[in-house]
């Protein structure tokens, strides 16, 4: 009787190289999909006790004022201090390439126009990124001798807030409280919940 060898079929198997490239994919998503979920989870008012001091996170400015990302953090942070008027303000962010003024001296004129008062505004005026805004404001609170044993209360949008958070941490804050604007511009919503998960990661790593 004649044996009859069946050769193994061999059509559905991937290259390696392939099998390797589809877990790392298959990885990548699960990472961001991860980081996502922890600025989703950040991106709400946090604050417990009773700050005495406020930092506002800067954002782009243009001829005509602040961007609406940065309306937005400085409308809700005067909404906040209308029920607390007596906190320290530091409003934080240096000039761009593309911008005609100093974020923090926009955002300063912005909030003294709409009643708060000069002398209770510390403009840090330094940073580039969110890592600068939060170290640099921590050394001008420090040689200012601004007392923060009550804590502090970080005011940006909703999807900048878990790495703020984070950063506040590293810079030397305790207590840290974060107060979440409404992102009312859609697109720049939508474009920042996608960013916002990489520029996590890259602090959680670089910014140290």
């Amino acid at each position: 009787m004649t044996k009859l060898e069946v050769a193994s079929y061999k059509g559905n198997r991937k290259p390696l190289w392939l099998k390797a490239l589809i877990a790392l994919i298959a990885a990548g998503i699960l990472v961001f999909a991860g980081l996502a979920g922890a600025v989703a989870f950040g991106a709400r008012d946090q604050v417990s006790g009773n700050p005495k001091v406020m930092i506002i996170l800067g954002c782009q400015v243009m001829e005509s004022g602040p961007s609406q990302l940065l309306r937005d953090r400085l409308d809700e942070a005067l909404v906040y201090l209308e029920q607390s008027p007596d906190m320290t303000v530091v409003v934080s962010g240096s000039q761009g390439s593309n911008e005609p003024a100093t974020e923090a001296s926009v955002m300063a004129d912005y909030l003294m126009d709409r009643g708060v008062a000069e002398d209770a505004i510390l403009l840090e005026e330094d940073s580039h990124n969110t890592d600068e805004n939060l170290r640099f404001s921590m050394a001008l609170l420090r040689e200012e001798g601004v007392d923060l044993s009550d804590g502090v209360v970080i005011v940006s949008n909703g999807f900048h807030l878990t790495r703020a958070r984070m950063l506040a941490g590293r810079a030397g804050f305790e207590a840290v409280s974060t107060l979440a604007a409404p992102t009312t511009h859609m697109p720049s919503a939508l474009y920042m919940y996608v960013r916002e998960p990489l520029a996590l990661a890259k602090s959680l790593v670089f910014d140290r």
